[in-house]
């Protein structure tokens, strides 16, 4: 018989990733609440997927290219590179060489090969979305945790970033920079980041600007990229899954920095046609739809955006209405961050120990409220914080009541929120019974 099958022990070093964690964290609840006869609702804040519809511009071009079973170039196809270098200069100012551009399956996957390529190690801040390390461990690549803290919004403090580079080797280090932020939707200034960019310039260190959200930025004219700012040290990386919630088209792209060499060019080729050979030919000529000048995709992006927009404001509100709970204010993405810390006390008197821990009791019967936490955020074990996704509701229904009839108004704002979300609104209310009976124990 054949001994037990031998794994890399990197795999055991990496966390779930965040749809997998909490389709897990649900799946058991709801084992054990079959066996009590509970049916009642569960409460999604855990997984952070778009909630509209594919762009029907976008949904069109990928019939009409389905033919298109051939292999195409591993950097991405010239037409959609020259559309993603047009639809930079639009929206974000950077006047980008397509040469500069690479298409990846999905920012993921561009991240991914970055990790391999480049030397020296990497800088996450914290609280962070969930797929960074897990990539680097895979890697075996050294990373270091730059703590953001509340009072400075959960932003990186150009101070604490040079204290930490002071401290690590003279070599090329690399910081993530994510804005907006998953997970507490804050928005950079551009003065901010040009204090960031110039300790990164003094330190030999680059940046990974990971803009996935830059388009669901609320006030638009308030987002400035990375690229701008930082065009000879930034790798700013972007896609279709968030702003055109086409996540599963698995489409992104990396803008290389500035007069960068031939060879970092050609070594990223290589190292994708080794992979992955080439991103899907039909997904890339359908692409080409949604990265043109269209003004059927802008009205997307404006209505989305204030969604987004409308959502968030009045969930954040309705969490900072909840004695213990501190949460967020987004200025982008569909995210907040929960602060129970306050609650830690009555959390661990109810065995609740560890931030882990708080997303397990959450979802513990009566209560089903699905969140994110732990080391999914990358808090440390005493940070009783938890990711929430405000994306629960028909974002098609939402959409076409919008265009038809815009709230003009604070007060019309949130009726629309409460009737269009109304399960994130019930979950609220169920968050703060657990709060309740929280302090009462």
């Amino acid at each position: 018989m054949m001994s037990e099958i031998m794994v890399d022990p990197r795999v055991d070093d990496i966390s779930m990733p965040e749809n997998l964690r909490v389709g897990l964290f649900v799946a058991e609840q709801r084992k054990r609440c079959d066996k009590i006869g509970c049916n009642m609702e569960f409460y999604s804040f855990g997984f952070g997927q778009s909630p509209f519809h594919v762009p029907p511009p976008l949904e069109r071009s990928l019939g009409g290219s389905a033919h298109m079973g051939h292999y195409s170039a591993a950097e991405g196809i010239e037409e959609l590179r020259k559309a993603i270098s047009g639809f930079n200069k639009r929206h974000f100012g950077l006047d980008v060489d397509p040469s500069r551009i690479v298409v990846g399956h999905g920012t993921k996957g561009l991240m991914f090969t970055l990790f391999f390529i480049l030397g020296g190690s990497v800088i996450i801040p914290s609280p962070s979305w969930i797929g960074y390390a897990p990539q680097l461990k895979l890697h075996g690549k050294e990373y270091h945790i730059l703590q953001m803290k509340a009072e400075n919004g959960y932003k990186i403090d150009p101070q604490s970033l040079e204290d930490l580079l002071t401290k690590l080797p003279e070599e090329q280090h690399l910081l993530i920079l994510n804005n907006p932020h998953n997970p507490t939707g804050a928005v950079y200034t551009r003065g901010e980041m040009e204090k960031i960019a110039q300790v990164c310039r003094d330190r030999h260190t680059l940046i990974l600007s990971d803009e996935i959200y830059a388009l669901t930025t609320y006030r638009f004219e308030n987002f400035t990229s990375m690229g701008r700012i930082y065009p000879e040290g930034s790798f700013v990386t972007n896609g279709l899954s968030k702003d055109r919630s086409a996540g599963g088209y698995r489409l992104g792209s990396c803008i290389l920095p500035e007069d960068c060499s031939d060879k970092l060019k050609n070594d990223f080729t290589k190292v994708a046609a080794t992979v992955y050979t080439n991103v899907s030919t039909p997904t890339q000529n359908a692409a080409i739809t949604v990265y043109e000048p269209n003004e059927e995709i802008e009205e997307y992006f404006r209505i989305t955006r204030e969604i987004h927009r409308i959502m968030g404001t009045e969930i954040s509100q309705s969490l900072n209405e909840i004695d213990g709970i501190r949460a967020t204010k987004p200025e982008g993405a569909f995210y907040l961050l929960a602060d129970f810390n306050q609650l830690s006390e009555e959390l661990k008197k109810r065995g609740v120990m560890s931030s882990n821990e708080l997303a397990k009791s959450l979802i513990d019967h009566p209560h089903h409220i699905t969140t994110v936490t732990g080391d999914a955020i990358m808090v440390k074990p005493d940070n009783f914080s938890a990711r929430m996704a405000f994306v629960d509701y028909d974002g098609k229904r939402a959409f076409e009541a919008f265009r038809e009839d815009p709230p003009k108004s604070r007060s019309a704002e949130s009726v629309f929120a409460r009737e269009e979300g109304t399960r994130m609104f019930t979950g609220v209310a169920e968050l703060k019974k657990y709060v309740d009976k929280i302090k009462k124990r």
